[in-house]
């Protein structure tokens, strides 16, 4: 007969568990730290030796590691879907740079759809927070205040949609957006017309997800990072007019 005898399961396995989902989730995030093993141990409710059994495990895994004499933390792993050769090779083609706009406007415009339809209240309390302090850090004039709320504000809305994939996905891409592979964040929020587009295209968004109009969240997502694109092709093509200038004013000089 195919039936075994029920064992119960070791309170390090439910602890294993929790941690997983919490990973899977997008709750503890890529670089995170643990509280303190007493700590921990107190809020799960279990033995310090049942945590660190859990917690052996999941380093086996590598899902967390430890850095001695500061404790443990979520693998940055986590956060890195790209080789190092591949991003390398991001940064060197503008091709790669369009082809990432054009990859964020389809998935986002999908997770702004779905976080007007499944996101909870919530959610769209923390899209709200995030877009009245992108309202406050503008009227202080901080591009890089706006940009690190910029990215914050887009991944609300992929953890709003309530889809694991898509949002360990969206985390892998903004992750090299924060580390500057694709292009300085910053630029975009520098001239002050841009910076006033960027906040009213961020308000329809918000605007719409509060209202739960689906439609006109995926739309408002989409023309955003139409302007984006724009916005970066008006800038590629200043550089690359610049150097050209440069170049013919050096050899105006030498003549």
């Amino acid at each position: 007969m195919p039936f075994q005898r029920v064992q119960a399961e070791k309170l390090s396995q439910s602890v294993v568990q929790q941690i997983e989902l919490l990973i899977l989730r997008g709750i503890l995030r890529p670089g995170e730290r643990l509280p303190a093993e007493r700590d921990l141990a107190d809020k799960m409710g279990v033995s310090r030796p049942s945590l660190r059994d859990a917690v052996a495990e999941l380093q086996d895994r590598g899902l967390l590691h430890s850095r001695a004499g500061s404790g443990v933390f979520v693998s940055e792993v986590l956060g890195s879907a790209f080789s190092d050769a591949l991003i390398e090779l991001f940064a060197s083609h503008d091709e790669a740079l369009f082809d990432y706009i054009s990859f964020r406007r389809d998935l986002e415009s999908m997770a702004a759809e779905r976080a007007a339809r499944y996101g909870s209240e919530t959610d769209l309390k923390v899209i709200d927070t995030l877009y009245q302090k992108m309202e406050a850090a503008h009227s202080k004039r901080n591009p890089a205040d706006e940009a690190r709320l910029d990215a914050e504000f887009h991944l609300s809305i992929v953890e709003a949609s309530h889809n694991i994939i898509m949002l360990h996905m969206m985390r892998a891409m903004f992750d090299l957006l924060q580390r500057g592979v694709f292009y300085n964040r910053q630029m975009m929020f520098k001239q002050r017309a841009t910076r006033d587009d960027l906040l009213a295209q961020h308000r329809a968004i918000n605007t719409a997800l509060q209202e739960r109009d689906s439609a006109a969240a995926r739309v408002a997502v989409s023309a955003h990072l139409d302007f984006v694109e724009y916005t970066l092709q008006d800038l590629k093509r200043s550089e690359r007019n610049e150097a050209i200038a440069q170049l013919r004013y050096e050899h105006a000089r030498g003549m």
